[in-house]
């Protein structure tokens, strides 16, 4: 029980140290306090609840307001459990309110979580003038090889002269990179020292806790069960482990140590956010997958979709007259009657319209003749410029089509050559090539329309669509309904196409089934399901299939 009696005992030392003839701020053994986690970096804004009783070695925190919420018993015998309440959702049950639990080892004891760092190590600096009248301000600097780590504390005092915590700031700045590569804010917004009543930290007495399902090792789960761990006690082995398992699994190499520190960063941003917005409890999860070392603007690249603004093209008008209600079923995915051709991968090339193209068309080819064939975006990246497209720098849908009805349709993937992910020499019109498909017109859905796009699937077979993909609750999107409400739905704000291959419903959540073109590794083996709400993301914005010579 050593581990306990260091902590009591520097809490009461830390009263009577001195810094420059201040005393070190005594925020007491117990205190109730809310605030707001800020990470910038990963544009996470995260409020928490929390309850704090040293004497007892408990806590309990909250996020989101009580979505999820976490408690630090280290009363709990032989070393301290930490456990966790959370929404789940999986194949068979919907935000099903769950207990997990990791016990405290020898070498890692659960303890009181506070969410105020220990000061005995920092230098006061004076007072300052701030938001909330004159406030003290704490500071520390910590050097390990070339990184530089900045810490600083704002506190005012009550007029019994008692402290109130108001900010804690880091700003980690890294030399062989040269760039700020961390910070994060906790803002403390109400503060009480009153003892939180005892039955606050009680689990709920209708659930049965049990560890972790799937893979990931005791560190990371330990961690991961107490996210404010990380911030106070300035712990970040978990995202270093994370990190490593990201690698491995991807097989990711670097070709020197500043490229290292520079991916490592990036993850450690990525990784925060997937897992605080997995505490929100919305209706889909996030998880790392092949993009969590990349920068927003590199991931930005596969999002190859070039609207043309104001311009209108060839399309043919959707006429919903013409089509039957009893035509267009309550669920539709084309993936069972074998309309789609396996996930592709466009790689590191901006070529997301080429893979909407053949989709639509691979799609409506099946509708009309039973056969599935792979279609070359490769042959639309060489050699549809002089419509408009730019090969890996972007293009659209609809110039593509223009193209293949002008060359006489789009050659097969077998007989034109494998996808190269980046621009090459147009062979479309060598005799080894074989044309998989021709098309004669093709057809804007009704923007803006959902029953419209509903028909053009149920008939017409997988349909090409814009949508909006900015985001990066898109980027790491695993599972469940997509909504994203800082999604925008406008004709010019489509930046990325995919294939929209069915429809239906999800525990009463209505949606889209899409193909993506981001690999298996991406999303639920390169599908997501987008919310026919409002018109998330635009998916019903511009939306077009092709008709089959």
């Amino acid at each position: 029980m050593s581990g306990r009696s260091v902590v009591v005992v520097v809490s009461v030392f830390t009263v009577f140290a001195v810094t420059l003839g201040k005393n070190i701020p005594d925020f007491g053994p117990y205190y109730t306090a809310s605030g707001m986690i800020l990470l910038p970096y990963a544009e996470i804004k995260e409020p928490f609840n929390a309850y704090f009783d040293l004497e007892n070695n408990r806590s309990r925190i909250d996020y989101y307001g009580g979505m999820v919420q976490t408690y630090q018993r280290g009363d709990q015998q032989p070393f301290g459990i930490s456990y966790k309440v959370a929404p789940l959702t999986t194949e068979t049950v919907f935000n099903d309110r769950t207990c997990f639990e990791v016990n405290g080892t020898h070498d890692g004891e659960v303890l009181a979580q506070a969410i105020i760092p220990d000061l005995s190590e920092f230098t006061y600096k004076g007072e300052i003038s701030c938001k909330w009248g004159t406030c003290e301000q704490w500071v520390q600097a910590i050097e390990v090889g070339d990184v530089v780590s900045r810490y600083r504390f704002l506190l005012t005092r009550g007029k019994d002269g008692t402290p109130v915590p108001r900010m804690y700031e880091m700003k980690g700045y890294d030399n062989l990179i040269g760039s700020h590569y961390d910070k994060y804010v906790l803002h403390y917004l109400e503060f009480d020292q009153a003892k939180p009543d005892s039955t606050l930290f009680d689990l709920p007495s209708d659930l049965e806790c049990h560890g972790f399902p799937g893979p990931g090792s005791g560190r990371i789960h330990k961690v991961e069960i107490n996210p404010m761990h990380e911030l106070i006690h300035r712990d970040d082995s978990h995202i270093k482990e994370a990190f490593e398992d990201f690698k491995e699994a991807h097989n990711v190499t670097y070709q020197h140590e500043k490229e290292h520190t520079h991916r490592l960063h990036r993850f450690r941003h990525n990784y925060r956010f997937i897992k605080s917005h997995n505490r929100k409890g919305k209706s889909f999860v996030l998880k790392v997958n092949h993009l969590a070392d990349r920068s927003d603007d590199e991931i930005s690249y596969l999002r190859g979709r070039l609207p043309s603004k104001g311009k209108t093209n060839n399309g043919l008008f959707f006429n919903k007259k013409a089509y039957k209600k009893k035509d267009v079923p309550a669920q539709v995915d084309w993936r069972l009657n074998g309309a789609v051709t396996p996930v592709k991968d466009q790689a590191i090339c901006g070529s997301c319209w080429s893979f909407g193209t053949t989709g639509s068309i691979e799609g409506a080819l099946f509708v009309k003749t039973g056969k599935l064939v792979k279609l070359s975006e490769q042959s639309l990246i060489d050699c549809s410029w002089g419509f408009g497209d730019n090969g890996c720098d972007g293009g659209e849908e609809w110039r593509a089509y223009e193209w293949v009805m002008k060359h006489g349709g789009i050659a097969t993937d077998e007989s034109y050559g494998s996808y190269l992910g980046t621009d090459g020499y147009c062979h479309h019109n060598d005799s080894t090539v074989e044309i998989g498909a021709k098309i004669v017109s093709y057809v804007n859905v009704t923007s803006g329309d959902e029953e419209a796009l509903k028909m053009a699937i149920a008939v017409h077979g997988p349909v090409a669509v814009g949508i909006d993909a900015a985001h990066k609750s898109f980027s790491f999107y695993s599972h469940g309904v997509f909504y994203e409400p800082d999604c925008k739905s406008g004709p010019d704000d489509m930046d990325h196409a995919v294939v929209a291959v069915g429809y239906g419903e999800l525990n009463g959540e209505p949606y889209w089934l899409i193909k993506n073109s981001w690999s298996t590794y991406w999303g639920n083996d390169g599908y997501i399901l987008m919310s026919r709400k409002d018109n998330i993301c635009g998916v019903t914005t511009d939306a077009t299939f092709v008709n089959i010579a």
